[in-house]
C-alpha cells in the first residue's frame, strides 16, 4: 500500500512526517455515539427496573413512574438494537478501518500485535502500536463488546417476549428462554454482562485519553470528526514493525 492508496492531507503546520487520514466515516461515528449514549439509558432505567429505590407517593395508579422507565428502555432497546446491527453490517461494507477483521485478529500482522500492544498499554513498551484505526488489541475487545451487545439484545428480547402480550410479534422471541436457562438466568446474565461493558468503557475511556495524550494524534477528537494525525510510515506499513520497534526500545 502506498501513501496514495489513502485519502489524506497535509496541514498547515503540521510536522513532514504526520499526514491527516480519514479514518471513521460517519456511519462509524454516529453509531459510536448511539451505542454509548442508549446503553447509558438503558443501564440506568434497567437498574431502576429491577431495583426502584425511587418510589412515587400515593397509590400505584395514580402514579405511572415504573411504567415510564419501562417505557423509555423499550424504545430506547429499539433504537440500540438498530444502531448495533447497523454497525456490524457497516464491519462489511465499510472502508478498511471499519471492516470485520479488524475486530477478529486473524492476519498475521494483526495477531503478532497483541502482545506488544498490551506491553505498550502497560508502559512495558516506550513505542506506541503503528495501526491507524483499531490496534489489534483493542480491536479484539471491541468485537467482544459487539458479543456482549448481541447478547444483551438477544436477552432483552426473550425477556420482553415472556410478559408480552399474546398476540405481539415480540412473544415469539420467549422461545430463546429455554436456550438461556430460564427467565431467572435470563434476568441474572443481563445485568452481569451490562456491569461488564461498563467495566469495558470506563477502561476504553482510559486507554483512549492515553492514547491521544501520548501519541498526539487526535484520538479523542477522530470520533467526532473522523481525521487522525498518523506518522507517514504508519500510513504505509500499518502495524506493528518488530525489528523497528526493537531497535527503538533499544535505543
Amino acid at each position: 500500500m502506498t501513501v496514495s492508496d489513502t485519502a489524506h492531507k497535509a496541514m498547515a503546520g503540521m510536522p513532514s512526517d504526520l499526514v491527516h487520514v480519514y479514518v471513521w466515516q460517519w456511519p462509524v461515528r454516529i453509531t459510536h455515539w448511539l451505542n454509548g449514549i442508549t446503553f447509558w439509558v438503558l443501564s440506568v432505567t434497567g437498574i431502576y427496573m429491577g431495583y426502584p429505590l425511587l418510589i412515587a407517593a400515593g397509590p400505584a395508579s395514580d402514579n405511572f413512574l415504573m411504567g415510564w422507565a419501562k417505557l423509555i428502555h423499550f424504545y430506547t432497546a429499539i433504537v440500540f438494537a438498530l444502531s448495533v446491527l447497523s454497525r456490524i453490517v457497516w464491519m462489511f461494507i465499510g472502508n478498511r478501518y471499519a471492516n470485520w477483521d479488524k475486530f477478529i485478529p486473524l492476519r498475521k500482522k494483526r495477531y503478532k500485535g497483541l502482545i506488544p500492544t498490551l506491553k505498550y498499554y502497560l508502559f512495558l513498551l516506550r513505542t506506541p502500536p503503528g495501526f491507524i484505526g483499531h490496534n489489534s488489541l483493542a480491536g479484539f475487545f471491541y468485537g467482544l463488546v459487539y458479543l456482549g451487545f448481541v447478547f444483551q439484545i438477544l436477552t432483552g428480547l426473550a425477556m420482553y417476549g415472556a410478559s408480552a402480550a399474546f398476540d405481539s410479534p415480540f412473544r415469539m422471541f420467549a422461545g430463546l428462554l429455554p436456550l438461556i436457562g430460564g427467565l431467572q438466568t435470563a434476568h441474572y446474565v443481563h445485568h452481569v454482562v451490562m456491569w461488564f461493558l461498563w467495566m469495558f468503557f470506563v477502561h476504553h475511556l482510559y486507554s483512549a485519553i492515553i492514547m491521544s495524550q501520548v501519541e498526539g494524534n487526535g484520538t479523542m477528537e477522530s470520533i467526532f470528526s473522523g481525521w487522525k494525525f498518523v506518522p507517514r510510515e504508519d500510513l504505509i506499513y500499518s502495524g506493528y514493525r518488530f525489528k523497528d520497534v526493537e531497535k527503538r526500545e533499544r535505543a
